[in-house]
């Protein structure tokens, strides 16, 4: 009985890829922090020279005051998150196709 799972449970790690995700998982995480660190070490710097400060910018806020009422809409803050955003999928994207990732992987007949 155990030998019999333990036989579908390896058929189901290699028909379903397990071990490949896990794997792709690993390289992911590594993948992420170096991106994480491209993006701190030399787009965060650019953006520095740009809008004077990466702190400025996230402090960015746009106050709206109606009547007696006011609201503080932190532009700055979302700005600064896409930057990071963008410059994190063109890095990977650039990543990808250059190392020619995207053809790796065999179709299923």
């Amino acid at each position: 009985m155990v030998k019999k799972h333990a036989s579908g449970f390896m058929t189901f790690i290699r028909e379903q890829g397990v071990v490949g995700l896990a794997v792709g998982l690993a390289i992911g995480v590594a993948a992420g922090d170096t991106v994480a660190k491209l993006v701190e070490g030399f787009v965060n710097p650019i953006v520095a020279l740009i809008v004077g400060s990466q702190e400025g910018l996230q402090a960015a806020v746009w106050t709206v005051n109606v009547g007696d009422r006011s609201a503080d809409f932190a532009w700055g803050a979302f700005v600064s998150s896409a930057i990071t955003l963008l410059a994190t999928a063109l890095v990977i994207y650039w990543i990808v196709h250059v190392a020619k990732l995207d053809r790796m992987d065999k179709k299923k007949d």
